[in-house]
This record gives structure tokens, C-alpha cells and sequence, in this order.
């Protein structure tokens, strides 16, 4: 049976609650039907799958492809999807072992060549990655999220091919050391700086303050 399911997380907020992509590929006339409450960035994901597994060398299968985002119930939207999507189709057609899958959570967006793009609002997802202990691959630009929360199982990627050839056994990706190195204020050009821990109340007003800033929107 050609299925695959692989691990990813959206984003919710300051949440980051796990999806689970499930690839099915069966015999019929061919085409490609992405379900699970998908919205039109994550629904245009199948051009930009189909284009970079065909640039990256890999075959596309000529098949019936059906990938669901579950749960159901939980709006997806970004180009966040794209990468384990990806991994889905060539774990389930058996050009990547299904069982190097099963460690990682994968998060990505794919150009058309197969590079990695890096995806918005990854702090929460490499936070709720570190406490359930779970390995967990990125974009190589999303390097600046690891490194900020220091966790050691976060490897970081930028290429379709290159992830492909770690997932055979072939070769490592690149990690970080899960040392953070903090600032001293007194060395700081920047003095006065304050936190939101020293004001009092205004719980929905700092609430707001930090979904902005997790993912990275405007406060106007």
C-alpha cells in the first residue's frame, strides 16, 4: 500500500499544533486532490511540489495522489507545508525510506528548483519541538529561530536534494550547537531596554505583543 504520513506543525498563534500529512497514492487516472481544510497558499503548494521534485531529479508519480492535512478541523494556511508534502510523495512512491521519516517533523517552503525557502513564525514550532523532544528539520534561513531557542535536535536544510540524500543515510546536516550566548545590558549600546514581565496587567495587551512578534506581523 503506497502511504506515507509525515509529521509537520502550523501555526496557531503562539501555538504551533502538530499536522499530520498522510500521502496515498492509488492506481486511476492521475491527478493530485489536497484535502484537510487547506486555503489557496497551501492549495497552490501542489504546482510548486510538482515542479520541485521534477528539478531536483526525483519522478513525479504519474498516479492518484490524495494528501490530507489532519486534523481536519484546523485551518492551514503558507507555504509551510510544501516540504514535508514533498517528502510525503517520495517516501510513498519509495524514493526515500519510509522509516528515516518518521524521526522528523519537517517544515519548508519549495521553490520551483527544489531550494528551501524559510517560513514565518517558526519560534513557537522549534519551542513545542523541544518540549515534546521531537527532531525537527528547517530552512537553513530560519537559522536565526534555532539558535535563538538552543535546541540541539533542529538540523536546517536548503535543498530538496541535499534533505533526500540525509534521509538515505548519505550524508549529515548541518545543526547547531544549542549554546546561547545572551547580552550583557551593560555592554550594550541599547540601555533602558524594558520587558514586558516588569508591566503590571495589560494581559491582552502584551498577549498581542507577542503573537505579533512570533509571527512577525504589524501592530497597525
Amino acid at each position: 500500500m503506497a502511504i506515507a504520513c509525515v509529521k509537520t506543525r502550523a501555526n496557531k498563534g503562539v501555538d504551533a499544533p502538530l499536522v499530520t500529512v498522510e500521502v496515498h497514492l492509488s492506481n486511476g487516472l492521475p491527478a493530485f486532490n489536497l484535502v484537510g481544510l487547506p486555503e489557496t497558499s497551501v492549495k497552490e503548494a501542489k504546482e510548486r511540489v510538482r515542479s520541485a521534485i521534477i528539478n531536483t531529479g526525483f519522478e513525479f508519480p504519474v498516479r492518484r495522489i490524495t494528501v490530507n492535512l489532519a486534523p481536519a478541523d484546523l485551518p492551514k494556511q503558507g507555504g509551510r507545508y510544501d516540504l514535508p508534502i514533498a517528502i510525503g510523495i517520495l517516501a510513498a512512491s519509495g524514493q526515500v525510506p519510509i522509516k528515516a521519516i518518521g524521526q522528523f517533523e519537517f517544515i519548508g517552503e519549495l521553490a520551483l528548483s527544489g531550494h528551501i525557502r524559510p517560513c514565518q513564525g517558526l519560534l513557537p514550532v522549534i519551542i513545542e519541538a523541544k518540549k515534546q523532544q521531537a527532531s525537527v528539520i528547517v530552512p537553513l534561513d530560519n537559522r536565526q529561530d534555532a539558535t535563538l531557542v538552543g535546541y540541539k535536535k533542529v538540523f536546517l536544510t536548503n535543498h530538496l536534494q541535499s534533505l533526500c540524500t540525509f534521509l538515505h543515510g548519505q550524508s549529515q546536516l548541518p545543526s547547531i550547537d544549542g549554546t546561547i550566548h545572551w547580552q550583557d545590558p551593560q555592554h550594550t549600546s541599547v540601555k533602558n531596554s524594558g520587558c514586558l514581565s516588569d508591566i503590571i496587567g495589560q494581559h491582552q495587551a502584551k498577549l498581542g505583543l507577542v503573537i505579533a512578534a512570533a509571527g512577525n506581523h504589524n501592530l497597525s
